[in-house]
């Protein structure tokens, strides 16, 4: 359940990539316990913003405030779950493994391995070396890395990209279970039809924020059922602005 507290607080971040201006002036909130979608195409500047986020992007100039502190401090580095695109995890350990490094990593115990190794439904894989493993189950053994520490903030880059639509359908009831215990979750993708899951969503085009609002809010703005024409149509407005 969302309450008004804000786990995210970002005030006119730039950052520059290669000389290039990558996020421009970017401003928004995210309240805790939401789930947040962060949306728009390839190369728009979405994972250059969850950088920012977790800590580890240079920036130029603005803020970005997690959890109340300043991002990147030592003090978050257990409250805050980052999982890039490709898996972050040691191809030749197996997912067991794996798990237990992180859990010692974070002080977490041996039940808590057992748990996140059930919530990403890789029961039957445990003792699979990591590399052997496809795709998509890899992506899910990062996440279970991720949700080790138990989270105050998960922070996921395409977290559902290759996956098969029933996985899909899982780990999104699974992230809206964690919502209503008080997580607030930041869920990037280039696919609209996921918006639909979503609390709130941050649309981003070419570095910049569109738009931050409800995909009711949306809806109204534009007059379009459809997320992905909601969004098409509100690109088109700003072009003739």
């Amino acid at each position: 359940m969302m309450t008004s507290v804000r786990a995210l607080v970002i005030i006119d971040l730039v950052v520059r990539r290669g000389g290039r201006l990558a996020l421009d002036a970017i401003s928004c909130e995210v309240q805790t316990g939401s789930v947040t979608g962060l949306l728009g195409p390839s190369g728009c500047g979405k994972s250059t913003l969850m950088r920012a986020i977790v800590g580890v992007q240079i920036i130029e100039s603005g803020s970005v405030r997690v959890l109340g502190e300043p991002a990147g401090t030592p003090q978050l580095r257990r409250r805050v779950g980052y999982v890039t695109q490709a898996p972050s995890v040691y191809a030749d350990l197996t997912v067991l493994e794996n798990l237990r490094y992180f859990a010692r990593v974070l002080g977490a115990g041996e039940g808590r391995v057992d748990q996140v190794i059930a919530t990403v439904s890789l029961d039957d894989h445990a003792d699979q070396v990591t590399g052997s493993l496809s795709g998509g189950q890899r992506a899910r053994v990062s996440l279970a890395t991720a949700l080790i520490g138990e989270p105050e903030l998960l922070v996921l880059d395409e977290p559902t990209v290759g996956l098969d639509p029933v996985l899909r359908r899982d780990l999104w009831s699974h992230f809206r279970r964690l919502a209503s215990s008080g997580v607030t979750l930041l869920v990037s993708s280039h696919v609209m039809d996921e918006a639909e899951h979503c609390d709130e969503l941050l649309l981003m085009r070419e570095g910049e924020l569109v738009t931050s609002q409800t995909p009711d809010e949306l809806r109204r703005r534009t007059g379009r059922q459809n997320l992905e024409d909601a969004f098409l149509a509100l690109v088109e407005q700003q072009e003739r602005t």
